[in-house]
């Protein structure tokens, strides 16, 4: 197959290509702004491969869009390309407005545009994946889990857009027919994560002795999803979903973000140990704006209908992300240098 993938350059969108290329033997298309988000550096090691190519291009850009369903003739659309973090979106949301809305609307029409150009068995086959999150559906209280017929109730400007785009996308399907399938995952963590991340952060500000501030009291609660997981998942997402669902994509792992650093910080100090704990750097930060109390998401439609199963638990995947740190510092010390430049963390 050949695939378009949208934000590829991001990081699921890596995990993605890479996953396409090298495990699949299928060809990726990798159509990315190159924000700061995007880092061709994740993609190393697929960069050669005559089944990996790279289009720079905003996905606002109908003109160019149109240009790269001509070049490429995609068999079917991963559509990843996002404004992602929480707290840019706080203090700047007009680029995910820009980029979340309108860019998904310009997506969809180029997407369909191609898709009515296409003939007979080529026509039946295209599907379109928009790749979502679990933020679009509000916080939980202590019990339940999301599914795929939970209300939306979006609580931050990043959260709203992508509820927006899946809207759209819904749209697009009773409207005009268009083949298109939506997933919605909960909190992705592994190897290329920006240093600007819960986890990422974590554990580099710990290598660097600097304090690790956690959100309010730390009770915070997340289901976290191993990236290359979730690649498999949104692959057999685009090739097996049927037309006009949702699939939500779950790890099953639950934990609070305290929970979190402090088993990075066990992990280190068996791996990189120092003379005191790693605990001894947490330290309690003023909680951000309309941060959700719980996000948990129910699975069973994708693991029952499609087949789908999470390889990683929270330990096996948190202890790989670890020492991949360890191993990377290449990728990650350039990022970490120019990490004020990404305003990351909530300004006052």
């Amino acid at each position: 197959m050949k695939i378009l993938v949208t934000g590829g350059a991001g990081f699921i969108g890596s995990a993605v290509c890479r996953y396409l290329v090298k495990e699949l033997g299928h060809t990726a298309i990798n159509v990315d702004k190159l924000t700061y988000a995007g880092n061709l550096e994740t993609l190393k090691e697929i960069e050669d491969s005559p089944h990996y190519h790279f289009e720079k291009v905003d996905i606002c850009d109908r003109t160019a869009l149109d240009a790269v369903f001509a070049k490429h003739n995609p068999d079917g659309v991963m559509h990843l390309a996002a404004e992602s973090h929480v707290d840019r979106s706080i203090t700047g949301a007009g680029e995910f407005i820009q980029t979340n809305i309108v860019g998904t609307f310009h997506m969809l029409e180029a997407a369909r545009a191609y898709w009515l150009s296409l003939e007979n068995s080529a026509k039946e086959a295209f599907r379109f994946l928009h790749v979502s999150t679990d933020e679009v559906y509000g916080s939980l209280g202590a019990e339940g889990l999301f599914h795929e017929t939970t209300a939306y109730d979006p609580s931050s400007p990043y959260s709203a857009s992508k509820a927006s785009a899946d809207h759209l996308a819904c749209a697009w399907v009773e409207t005009y027919g268009f083949p298109a399938v939506i997933s919605n995952c909960s909190n992705n963590y592994g190897p290329y994560h920006l240093p600007e991340k819960l986890i990422p952060l974590m554990i580099l500000n710990a290598l660097d002795g600097k304090p690790l501030p956690v959100y309010g009291d730390g009770s915070n609660v997340r289901d976290w999803l191993y990236v290359d997981d979730h690649a498999k998942a949104l692959f057999t997402i685009l090739t097996k979903g049927r037309i006009g669902e949702k699939y939500n994509v779950g790890g099953r792992n639950e934990r609070t973000n305290l929970e979190v650093v402090e088993r990075i910080c066990t992990i280190l100090d068996e791996l990189r140990p120092t003379d005191k704990p790693y605990k001894d750097q947490i330290t309690y930060v003023t909680d951000r704006p309309g941060h959700d109390a719980r996000y948990a998401i129910d699975a069973t439609k994708l693991e029952d209908e499609l087949g789908w199963k999470a390889e990683e638990n929270f330990e096996s995947g948190i202890r790989k992300t670890i020492e991949w740190y360890l191993d990377n510092a290449w990728w990650w010390q350039p990022l970490r240098q120019h990490a004020e430049e990404r305003k990351g963390v909530l300004k006052s």
